[in-house]
C-alpha cells in the first residue's frame, strides 16, 4: 500500500475536508493535521499582500519528501496540498495530514511532513507590507 494518497500544489483554494478524506484509513487510530494560513502580520509589520512561487520541479520535490517520511514512520497515510499563486489574508496556503495506527506516529509524521515540506520544496513567498516594502522568503 503507498501511504502517500494526495499530493498537490494548487493555484485555486484548499479544502481541509479533501486532505483529511484522503488520509482516511479504518485502521488509523489517530489522524493529524496542520494548516497553514496567510497571516496579517509578519516580524511586527502589517501584510498586505502574499503570492506563493513554485520551481517547476516543485511536485516531484514534494513526492520524494512525503515518501521518504512514509519510509522513516509508521503511517497509514499522508497527505499534502500547498497554494501558488495571490492569497489573501486568512486563506489556506498548505494543508498536510498524517494517519497511523497510534497518535505519537500520526503527529511525528504530520510535524515532519510540514518541516521537511516548508524546508526542502522550492515554493517561495513574496510578502508587500503596509509600509510599502517587501520580501521574498525561503528564494534561492
Amino acid at each position: 500500500m503507498d501511504a502517500v494518497t494526495l499530493l498537490g500544489v494548487r493555484d485555486t483554494a484548499l479544502s481541509v475536508d479533501e486532505v483529511l478524506a484522503a488520509v482516511a484509513d479504518p485502521a488509523a487510530g489517530g489522524t493529524c493535521f496542520f494548516v497553514g494560513t496567510v497571516r496579517d502580520i509578519d516580524d511586527g509589520r502589517p501584510v498586505t499582500g502574499l503570492t506563493y512561487e513554485a520551481h517547476p520541479t516543485v511536485e516531484e520535490t514534494l513526492r520524494t519528501v512525503a515518501e521518504k517520511v512514509a519510509a522513516e514512520v509508521p503511517v497509514r497515510a499522508l497527505a499534502a496540498v500547498h497554494r501558488v499563486g495571490r492569497l489573501e489574508i486568512g486563506e489556506p496556503a498548505v494543508v498536510v495530514a498524517a494517519a497511523a495506527e497510534h497518535r505519537q506516529e500520526a503527529f511525528t509524521a504530520c510535524r515532519r511532513l510540514i518541516d521537511d515540506l516548508k524546508r526542502d520544496v522550492p515554493i517561495w513567498k513574496h510578502q508587500t507590507f503596509g509600509d510599502g516594502t517587501d520580501e521574498w522568503v525561503g528564494a534561492p
